[in-house]
């Protein structure tokens, strides 16, 4: 029986939650390696396996990928859940991207100044306008079940991923948007996802503090310094919206 794929990261959501919630869209059991010292993340940069040194890193079939996309890609493939042909694959990759900017400002928002607080609830609300109206369209055009043929794929897992996210800093995003409430709740009741909806799941919560400190230590960067980038990261992704 092959191994089950092993996943390299800390305890915290980051960009290791997509690729966890593309293995349970799967029904694919994987173990987890959570680094909690310094140490134990150098130890695997020393051992040799750490691409550019840094994670996410994805045991699987013999590979150790790194690289969030990549291994999305990966994953998806192999679990039939990327299309059935070339061009279902480009309009998955296209609804995906589309998400990945909406996508990183929520994930960078615990890490912003206090002072950027309301500015970045605007911005999210700005993004919620600009963005979840094309997947509104896109399910209301194609008159199917799913963005993309009528299965299952990637782009409806990283949709409902960031559905959940969002209405964790607005909790009524949804209300003008009838058939993503209809997604939503459509995709909730998929057995594999209900199951990654309970409590003692490996789905990870929402940053905080603790968490914070925790991924400070492990990776030893300076929080003023980080936070300084991540203002630089957002600055970057407002200007795409």
């Amino acid at each position: 029986m092959a191994a089950k794929p092993k996943l390299y990261y800390f305890d915290g959501r980051g960009r290791m939650e997509s690729v966890r919630w593309l293995l349970a869209a799967a029904g694919v059991e994987y173990e987890e390696q959570l680094f909690e010292t310094a140490e134990e993340f150098e130890n695997l940069i020393k051992g040799g396996k750490l691409m550019y040194q840094r994670v996410p890193m994805v045991e699987i079939d013999g590979m150790k990928m790194v690289e969030t996309r990549a291994i999305l890609r990966y994953i998806a493939a192999k679990y039939n859940l990327y299309g059935k042909d070339l061009k279902e694959q480009v309009l998955i990759d296209m609804y995906v991207e589309g998400m990945r900017d909406l996508y990183d400002i929520i994930m960078f928002l615990p890490l912003s100044f206090p002072e950027e607080k309301e500015n970045l609830r605007y911005i999210l609300e700005k993004a919620t306008d600009r963005f979840l109206p094309v997947y509104e369209k896109v399910l209301k055009d194609h008159g199917k079940n799913y963005l993309v043929g009528n299965q299952l794929s990637w782009a409806d897992i990283h949709l409902f991923e960031l559905i959940l996210m969002i209405e964790e800093c607005k909790s009524d995003v949804l209300l003008t948007f009838p058939k993503l409430q209809e997604f939503k709740v459509r995709v909730s009741k998929l057995p594999r996802i209900q199951k990654f909806l309970q409590p003692g799941s490996q789905r990870k919560p929402p940053m905080d503090a603790a968490g914070l400190e925790v991924a400070k230590n492990i990776f030893k960067f300076s929080k003023d310094k980080y936070l300084k980038r991540q203002r630089e990261v957002l600055k970057d992704l407002v200007g795409k919206l």
